[in-house]
């Protein structure tokens, strides 16, 4: 019999549990939580408040999972949250698999392929604050989260049935310092973002520079879970400002994209720019730009965008406009004409900060109908995109490159010129170049594109080569392992030796990692200016790293393991043996200098040697028996080889610490906060300085080494007297008390003065870049190589004669003299349109040295290098003697993002003084 008391017991539960799980899915909107909408004028949340809200609806909602993926570098945690419906969910670590199978495309034939992407579901990306002052995209990605877990229409359950969508805050830190900031101020006209400090730790703005070298803990981060964890499809960037005229910039970009994508990857942005505009369109929502409205290209890697590029994933950047200060959109008449770069602009008017996070929403569901809609397409296109690669490097292949275009054409009219061309019957020459100048470039076997790479585990700095590795493997990149010595080419490697091939889906960063870039000639018109690249134009990291690679064109093979994705390798351990007369420690290794910083920490006295002895160059290190404990564990952790000695080297000159200042300026300084960081990382105590600092005077009681680092010093023809932060002058009164001591500039009148009184009585400079000014307002017998003359002055070369925005440029360097011990003999260095000197003809007798130099043959390594010629014989580094100290000047950025490790020596060694 039935028993009914059991069904009604049964039936109470059920609707009570009902209404239970109704109750836990009611969404706290934003005003709810925060006490404002997103969007209102004069209101940001800061990152606590953002943390508080992502746990708050992750602990309601049944659609989202909230993952900690790691912390930043001021120790907040980073997470994402993974949104799909409750079903998909369930399933997550399935279709994270099939993610990664797809982008991966090994041992997957179409069928399988085709099954798995029809299984699937698609993977986007999208992110905001990378950029803390830009804070629609901060702000945006709060409205987002809450929009995508509270709306029930039919088309956010769709999206949510067919996607898997990843939000992420990618710099905490930043939200945290410029939300509290701007909402301190109590009235709303001083309300402002002009913070004291850079909204990244170290590097501020340049966090969006750090994606193939991941130094900072946040872009590691990030870069694990794009690259080995979940593979997007899409990765959605979200920046700001739109150019003049315009709500937002958006796909597709404007050339040159990079000539090592799959073109599919171009017409994929494409597709996707389609929706996006589209959406905003038929929603009433004008003022889009694309193409040539805005300076952004394709043809970079390094940033959150477009390193995704080189791993066949669609990267999106928009850039909107938008404060919670209200604003105006400017009358800029020349947007105001309809064409293809902005199909509907945006008339002048007043402009309110909820609209910007309007637009922002829009835009992401432009992106996530996109994905809805062709999911499959998604995840079988990455697929093609890896089987192409994987088919590219397995077989001879030549990528289509500017150089090999001018090498067809230059050819052809060499043999026109010449009467070499075979006419037609007519006896005339005809239009088309023949065939044949095609295959004596592009059929070429010494053309070919690389099957491979191999890193020799003998070269002299190993552990910064497996820095160069530990980068590729943060990016997803396959790498294997020498078990064995092996043979290619009648070379054989060591046991340890890395080996990188193409064959694999993410062929186009390992090309980019270790191949030149090409840039090409660029110019708004014939005979015209530049177009600026949108960053760098060429950036080979082991070039830039000095690592020694041999390039191989032929398949090859040997006892090699895989690496899984993703594991760090550590340095190779480096044992030490007993030896009463002590220890040499090259100066070839970078790492050698973090030894060297905790012996002289620990009161151990270090030498350097003068002269090369038992196979170590000069400035090698020589440290006594007492040492063996500290080259012990430097030898475990940082893989630096302490070699033991039967005697105590004859000529050796003791080192003591200098004491380091480092200057900084209100607001921060990028290339300042690089350096601060490398500086940790080499365990050179230091001490951060600002302009009162050193108009304050007696340096040389406090200092023995200032760093300028591209920046500080004004140029010889501007004396820059006020601080200005966001487009206004800022007086002391009107930054707070705790940060006044940073307020200020370097000035003719009173700071180089002081800067000149500090090198007389002993103290050294060492000028980075633009600072390289100081020589000239020290009055130093060097002049400005980049001029020419014009009615009788010299000028500066105009961009249409002389032009290379950053590139790797080839410098020879005085291997004998102490500021470049340990370096090679001939060094590539980042050159981003920076100074170049020639001395005067009594620079000599003076004491001035060329440190490094061009020689007569072209420079480029890397990038693009209009005008060449003029580079030959230039000095790019020089030492000058003033008074009792020193001026070093290095016009490259020897410490560029701290990526340029081939040319870290050259700062290191100038942090000692001799006792």
């Amino acid at each position: 019999m039935m028993n009914y008391r059991n069904i009604i017991c049964g039936l109470v539960f059920t609707a009570l549990a009902g209404a239970i799980q109704v109750e836990a899915q009611v969404i706290p909107s934003p005003k709810e939580f925060f006490g404002f909408n997103i969007g209102d004028d004069y209101k940001l949340a800061n990152y606590t408040q953002a943390e508080a809200y992502f746990k708050k609806l992750a602990s309601v909602s049944d659609r989202v999972l909230l993952k900690e993926i790691g912390t930043t570098e001021e120790g907040r945690k980073q997470y994402i949250m993974v949104i799909s419906s409750p079903a998909n969910l369930k399933h997550i670590e399935k279709y994270k698999e099939i993610s990664q199978k797809l982008a991966r495309a090994e041992n997957l034939d179409e069928k399988e392929a085709g099954q798995l992407a029809l299984e699937g579901k698609a993977i986007i990306w999208i992110d905001g604050g990378l950029h803390a002052t830009e804070t629609v995209a901060t702000q945006q990605l709060i409205e987002t989260y809450y929009t995508l877990l509270s709306r029930k229409d039919s088309e956010t359950l769709r999206i949510l049935d067919d996607v898997i969508i990843l939000l992420s805050q990618v710099n905490p830190d930043g939200q945290e310092l410029v939300s509290n900031w701007y909402m301190n101020e109590k009235d709303p006209a001083k309300k402002n973002m002009s913070i004291p400090r850079l909204y990244q730790k170290y590097i501020g703005h340049d966090n969006n520079r750090d994606f193939y070298m991941m130094n900072m803990k946040e872009s590691t981060n990030i870069a694990r879970q794009q690259y080995i964890e979940w593979m997007p499809q899409i990765i959605y960037n979200h920046h700001q400002t739109a150019p003049a005229g315009a709500v937002v910039a958006g796909p597709p970009y404007r050339d040159p994209f990079n000539f090592v994508y799959d073109p599919l990857l171009i017409t994929g942005i494409d597709g996707v720019a389609a929706s996006m505009i589209n959406r905003l369109n038929a929603e009433g929502k004008p003022g889009y730009t694309r193409l040539a409205g805005s300076v952004y290209s394709t043809w970079w890697n390094g940033g959150l965008r477009t390193t995704p590029y080189f791993h066949n994933m669609i990267g999106l950047l928009t850039e909107i406009t938008g404060n919670p200060t209200p604003m105006t959109i400017p009358l800029v008449p020349q947007r105001l004409i309809p064409d293809n770069a902005t199909p509907n602009p945006v008339t002048p008017q007043a402009w309110k900060f909820r609209r910007s996070i309007d637009y922002s929403v829009s835009l992401n569901y432009g992106v996530l109908d996109y994905a809805s809609r062709l999911k499959d397409k998604l995840l079988y296109n990455i697929y093609v995109m890896g089987r192409n690669a994987i088919q590219k490097g397995n077989q001879d292949n030549w990528t289509l490159q500017p150089k090999y275009i001018a090498s067809i054409e230059a050819a052809y009219e060499k043999d026109k010129k010449e009467g070499k061309i075979e006419k037609d019957a007519n006896g005339r020459v005809p239009s088309e170049v023949p065939v044949k100048y095609y295959d004596a470039v592009l059929k070429n076997p010494a053309y070919r594109d690389a099957r491979g790479y191999i890193i020799p585990a003998d070269q002299t700095d190993f552990p910064t080569a497996v820095k160069f590795v530990n980068a590729l493997l943060k990016s997803g990149v396959l790498v294997q392992r020498a078990t064995a010595s092996f043979t290619v080419n009648e070379r054989t490697y060591p046991t340890g030796s890395y080996i990188v091939k193409t064959n694999q889906a993410f062929r186009p960063h390992v090309l980019d990692m270790f191949e030149p870039q090409d840039h090409p000639n660029d110019f708004q018109y014939p005979g015209g200016p530049p177009v600026r690249p949108y960053d760098a134009a060429g950036w080979t990291l082991a070039f830039q790293m000095g690592v020694k690679v041999d390039r191989l064109i032929e398949s090859f093979d040997g006892p090699f393991e895989r690496i899984p994705y993703g594991k760090l390798q550590a340095m190779p351990e480096k044992t030490v043996t007993a030896s009463t007369a002590g220890y040499l420690l090259s100066t070839g290794l970078n790492n050698s200098f973090i030894a060297v910083n905790e012996l002289l920490k620990a009161g151990i006295p270090v030498y350097r040697i003068n002269k090369a002895e038992e196979n170590m160059p000069e400035g090698s290190f020589y440290v006594p028996s007492k040492g063996m404990d500290i080259l012990k564990m430097s030898g475990t952790t940082f893989g630096t080889e302490a070699k033991a000695i039967g005697r105590k080297p004859a000529d050796v000159t003791q080192i003591s610490p200098g004491r380091i200042a480092l200057f900084d300026q209100y607001g921060g300084s990028m290339p300042s906060g690089w350096v601060r960081w490398m500086m940790e990382q080499y365990h050179f105590p230091f001490q951060v300085i600002y302009p009162q600092d050193i108009d304050k005077g007696d340096l040389n009681s406090k200092y023995d080494v200032i760093l300028f680092i591209d920046g500080g010093i004004p140029p010889v023809r501007a004396n820059a007297a006020a601080t200005r932060r966001g487009g206004r002058e800022l007086k002391p009164e009107d930054i707070p008390q705790e940060f006044r001591h940073m307020w200020g500039s370097i000035t003719t009148e009173k700071s180089i003065p002081q800067l000149k009184t500090f090198i007389e009585k002993g103290g050294n400079v060492v000028a980075v870049g633009s600072s390289t000014a100081l020589a000239f307002h020290l009055g130093l017998p060097v002049k400005d190589a980049l001029v020419e003359n014009k009615e009788g002055k010299e000028v500066p070369l105009p961009s249409d004669k002389f032009y290379i925005p950053g590139s790797l440029l080839k410098a020879n360097v005085d291997t004998k003299l102490a500021p470049n011990w340990g370096m090679p003999a001939q060094v590539d260095m980042v050159f981003d349109n920076s100074p170049l000197f020639k001395l005067d003809s009594g620079a000599e007798s003076q004491g001035v040295k060329p440190l490094a130099w061009f020689g007569k043959e072209a420079a480029l390594s890397s990038g693009w290098a209009w005008g060449q010629s003029y580079l030959k014989d230039g000095v790019v580094a020089f030492v000058a003697p003033i008074g009792k100290g020193k001026l070093f000047a290095y016009a490259p950025e020897i410490t560029f993002r701290a990526q340029s490790h081939s040319t870290f020596k050259m700062l290191f060694n100038n942090l000692y003084l001799n006792k």
